[in-house]
């Protein structure tokens, strides 16, 4: 089972739609999910961004750092929908994903219990280190 990590802690995942994989972008409905990996093209999706729920990014290792890139870049293209860090992404990494645009990141139950809640929960201030905010003030 994978556990939702929010700004808010620990959850279970309440997403009521289908996530599709990126190759079948063609058969997105309305309120549907997309994934995409580390070597997929987000600007695929850039037709799709006002019909698409949520967008899972796939990181399959905590040192590949595109799905980072691409968070920045979805959100650069428009899309307001959920944002989520699925796979290894560890809690030192939290407020990073936060900053680039992620609004949730998706691990299974053996990270979260190498890295429990109050490990997350410790980073759950990603903007009060920020130095981009104290440059833009």
């Amino acid at each position: 089972m994978s556990i939702i990590v929010t700004d808010t802690g620990f959850a279970t995942d309440d997403f009521p739609g289908v996530v599709r994989p990126l190759a079948e972008i063609a058969e997105v409905q309305e309120g549907d999910g997309v994934e995409i990996g580390p070597a997929d093209d987000p600007r695929v999706l850039v037709g799709v961004l006002g019909q698409v729920a949520l967008i899972r990014v796939r990181f399959p290792a905590f040192n590949d750092g595109r799905g980072f890139s691409h968070a920045r870049d979805l959100r650069s293209f428009g899309f307001t929908g959920r944002l989520r860090a699925v796979g290894h992404v560890l809690a030192d990494q939290y407020a990073m994903a936060r900053r680039v645009g992620f609004d949730e990141v998706e691990i299974d139950e053996a990270l979260a219990a190498r890295q429990p809640e109050a490990q997350w929960l410790a980073r759950a201030d990603w903007r009060e280190n920020w130095y981009q905010a104290r440059l833009r003030a």
